[in-house]
């Protein structure tokens, strides 16, 4: 499917306090020359019944105009599910007339969009920033290009765990707290809720191509790093093809079917249920263990659209584990988004000073707490308000410790289209692992080259 041509969308104008909602289709009728100087586009991610992102935009846009008379902002959201908010962004960003001066980017997607000149390095603005240097060493990296210079400013990360409903943990007459060592633990937690008369889904795990980097990330990743093997070999340079780990976490995947021990197939296969998961299923106690982020809890919070009060007492948290148990025991993934410029930026300079705006300490705070994110600021990591905006802030905190990364090359969003790809022919029953790890190794050497893979040793 094509994706939506630009002026389908609309964008707020903020100038001097004051804010008025306008067609995007105005910024496809403006040429390079044609746009003002004075004003800068952000384009971010508008998805769901989420607005945490547009509220913290709108206020500071409205104090920076009010501080900066000659100065508009334009905020553009691209309204999309996460897989298509890449693909609409890249389409703005690849036109003096249609693109961002600033944009929010997912630390997997950047090294793709700086290998397509989308994005222009900022080494010079960040050589000024004091603030710099408080931003965690990995979420640096993250942000930084294979050619050493940086993209990016990362204003937060996430981690990942198995999040399970203690009222249907009660009524399959499972413990509280929960602490599986193995696999095999979560898949028998998984056979006792089906088994018991709670009428709960057991367990959801993101599968498939409709969940776009959910699927990679917080499902098979989070499975492939507990069993020893890895996507990329980072001695060698070259990505690791037909391993053993590979193969067993699409097992995993396929027993979850096979056992009736998750939601129905359309389900998995709907782009929003996640929407359904937070807003619905976890509320009313029809899931008991599911796989997913550090950031859920935000859908849950006082003024959201699905606001539930009891979610802190009603549902608890364990790390997810290596299949067998096997040091560290645990397994985390971390990502992180951050704020960019484009190649097309009207005024570099302007687009840096509102993303200074945008991550002054107060801001970044209460940006943290809103969104309910893991900061990358060790100074906002050491304010109390931080420190005590969430029930689960520490837990998760705690994760980063021995987080795993994905790897942060140009060619890694094919990757995960592949594995996409694999998880979706053994949901459906279309091949089994063996086969997808098959047709999975023939994609990657077909998208990074023969010479940039690697076999692993079973």
């Amino acid at each position: 499917m094509r994706p939506s041509p630009p002026g389908r969308r609309t964008f707020l104008r903020i100038a001097a306090g004051s804010a008025v909602v306008l067609p995007l289709a105005a910024l496809a009728g403006c040429t390079g020359a044609d746009r003002d100087p004075g004003t800068i586009r952000v384009a971010y991610q508008q998805f769901g019944s989420g607005t945490q992102m547009e509220t913290m935009l709108r206020r500071v846009s409205e104090s920076y105009t009010a501080q900066n008379p000659g100065v508009s902002i334009e905020l553009v959201p691209i309204v999309a599910a996460e897989n298509d908010y890449f693909t609409k962004n890249e389409l703005l960003m690849s036109s003096p007339r249609t693109s961002a001066d600033v944009v929010y980017e997912d630390s997997f997607i950047l090294l793709s969009d700086v290998g397509a000149g989308y994005l222009q390095s900022i080494d010079d603005q960040i050589a000024g920033w004091p603030l710099w240097d408080e931003i965690a060493p990995a979420s640096q990296e993250a942000f930084t290009g294979e050619d050493g210079h940086v993209y990016g400013i990362p204003v937060s990360t996430d981690t990942r765990a198995l999040w399970y409903h203690r009222d249907v943990f009660a009524e399959a007459g499972l413990p509280d707290p929960w602490e599986p060592a193995s696999w095999e633990e979560v898949l028998e937690a998984a056979r006792t809720i089906r088994d018991s008369a709670s009428e709960a889904a057991p367990l959801f795990v993101f599968s498939g191509k409709a969940q776009g980097e959910k699927a990679s990330m917080q499902g098979f990743e989070m499975l492939l790093y507990g069993t020893g093997s890895t996507l990329y070999d980072e001695e060698t340079r070259r990505w690791v093809l037909g391993s053993q780990g590979f193969e067993d976490s699409l097992a995993f995947l396929r027993t979850l079917f096979d056992e009736e021990l998750t939601l129905p197939l359309s389900q998995h296969l709907d782009p929003n249920i996640s929407e359904t998961i937070y807003s619905t299923l976890l509320p009313e106690g029809r899931l008991g263990i599911l796989l997913d982020g550090s950031w859920i809890s935000r859908s849950w919070a006082e003024g959201a659209a699905g606001a539930w009060p009891e979610w802190s007492e009603t549902m608890g948290l364990a790390k997810m584990p290596t299949q067998h148990g096997q040091d560290p025991g645990s397994v985390t993934l971390a990502g992180g988004w951050g704020w960019t410029i484009p190649q097309y930026a009207t005024d570099k300079e302007a687009a840096f000073d509102f993303i200074e705006a945008l991550c002054a300490p107060e801001n970044s705070v209460l940006r943290a707490i809103e969104d309910n994110h893991i900061t990358v600021r060790a100074d906002v990591a050491a304010d109390e308000r931080y420190l005590g905006y969430s029930p689960t802030v520490g837990f998760f905190t705690e994760l980063l410790e021995t987080a795993r990364y994905r790897p942060a090359l140009p060619a890694y969003p094919e990757v995960s289209a592949a594995i996409q790809e694999a998880m979706e022919v053994v949901m459906t029953g279309t091949a089994d692992p063996a086969q997808a790890l098959a047709a999975y190794g023939d994609q990657v050497t077909g998208i990074v080259g023969a010479e940039n893979v690697q076999e692993e040793e079973r």
